[in-house]
């Protein structure tokens, strides 16, 4: 049975436990209008947001000696730091169906916590209420902080697995092994800064830099954009094509693609704004008070071509003259070197090696990394399909657009192609069940064979 896009799902649990009484625990599905759940490739943490309607007659305050009943907000309270059970079957796939698996956000560590409340609109007796959701990690990162001395020693993704074990309580699923060791203080900032951080320092055993630290429904994850898209270009995870309607009915599949629109496809100032075909990236030494000069700071997009890409070879525009672009930096950022926060023998050549040391890599991984996150944004493309709880951020899928003329039925090879989702909305309300992406790529079309 194919899901249609106005199908609705199957709320099985839909819980809300009071932050001041665990005991206090109330089901809510009927009063759910609609419930929105996020993932973002940039962001290390999901969230949701909950939209309930609240009749006034719902939970027994504490406060009352005769049983009487009042609203959520008044009898639960609503105030923040309430657990959310929530286990939604989307609608006609069997439970444990691997096409469209349940989000369940109910067991262990998995429940999500109200981190804002805000009331929409009031009627009568009635009351809409809007939480933001958050998960646990996302409430601990605001409290816990990284002091440790991390040692050289270390590789990169070593360290991520540490801080988030130790720090975060957490594992990570899936995580790509770095070449580079790194040694670091955690300065006292966040877990979730560090990992970040730690990620646009990150290069894998070809020498390549662009790591992700992001969470999904499945977990945490450290994966490098290289091994994203190789596996993405293997095995894409979905298919989906686009049809035209013209003035015939469209019979609904879960293969097609509702709606799709088109951003910064070619978007110049956009893309030298962030710097994609030439940057400067300068860094400032405390113990000289220098910054480095600009033939070190300089990276250009030819220097290092991605070895693996989701689209067409890249060709720079032939505007103002193409070595110009790719020549003249248009992005400036800065940054200050971890000089002096470890020991001495970290940033000099051990035991007469020629080699750099430890951490005299940093600086140049970290300028690769912001041109090859920059890359990543080449095309871009928002699109709707029916609902697929199988997809994740960082996920590859494929996606099929016809050709405009009427007489054609090729694909565009300029549009159609290989896509990774950036960000990801799983969207579900009493009409309709659909899943929302943001679809991103380093080059454009498809490659030629």
């Amino acid at each position: 049975m194919s899901g249609k896009a106005q199908d609705t799902a199957n709320y099985q649990v839909f819980t809300i436990e009071s932050s001041f009484n665990p005991q206090k625990t109330v089901d809510i599905r009927l009063g759910v209008i609609s419930f929105n759940y996020y993932e973002d490739l940039f962001s290390p943490t999901i969230t949701a947001k909950l939209v309930i309607v609240d009749g006034g007659n719902v939970v027994v305050s504490d406060k009352s000696s005769d049983g009487k009943k009042e609203s959520l907000y008044s009898g639960l309270p609503l105030r923040g730091g309430e657990r959310i059970g929530i286990k939604i079957q989307p609608f006609g796939k069997p439970p444990g169906s691997d096409k469209n698996p349940a989000l369940d956000f109910n067991t262990g560590t998995t429940y999500f916590y109200v981190s804002k409340i805000s009331s929409a609109m009031k009627e009568g007796q009635r009351e809409i209420i809007v939480l933001d959701l958050t998960s646990r990690e996302s409430l601990t990162n605001e409290f816990i902080r990284v002091h440790e001395r991390f040692p050289r020693d270390l590789t990169i993704a070593d360290s991520v697995e540490k801080i988030v074990k130790d720090k975060l309580s957490a594992e990570l699923v899936d995580s790509d092994q770095t070449s580079n060791q790194y040694g670091f203080m955690g300065n006292m900032k966040k877990p979730f800064n560090i990992l970040v951080w730690l990620a646009s320092k990150a290069v894998d055993a070809n020498k390549e830099a662009g790591y992700f630290f992001y969470q999904t429904r499945s977990g945490f994850k450290f994966k490098s954009i290289s091994s994203l898209i190789e596996a993405g270009k293997n095995s894409p995870k979905s298919e989906y094509t686009f049809k035209s309607v013209g003035n015939t009915p469209l019979e609904y599949s879960d293969d097609m693609i509702l709606t799709y629109t088109i951003t910064l496809n070619h978007d110049l100032i956009s893309k030298l704004k962030r710097g994609m075909y030439s940057s400067f990236f300068a860094e400032f030494d405390p113990s000289t008070g220098n910054y480095s000069g600009v033939e070190k700071g300089k990276f250009s997009i030819q220097e290092k071509q991605p070895r693996v890409k989701l689209g067409e070879d890249f060709e720079v525009p032939k505007i103002l003259g193409a070595e110009e672009l790719t020549t003249l930096p248009s992005r400036i950022l800065s940054m200050v070197a971890d000089v002096g926060t470890l020991e001495k023998d970290a940033y000099v050549p051990q035991n007469g090696s020629t080699l750099p040391a430890v951490n005299a890599s940093g600086f140049e991984n970290q300028r690769q990394s912001v041109m090859r996150y920059n890359l990543l944004f080449m095309q871009t493309l928002n699109i709707q399909v029916p609902c697929n709880t199988n997809l994740e951020v960082g996920d590859v899928i494929k996606c099929n657009f016809p050709k405009t003329s009427s007489e054609s039925k090729e694909n565009d090879p300029e549009l159609s192609g290989l896509y990774m989702i950036k960000e990801l909305c799983h969207h579900f309300n009493k009409d309709q069940s659909i899943t929302s992406m943001k679809l991103i790529r380093d080059t454009h079309g498809i490659p030629k064979t």
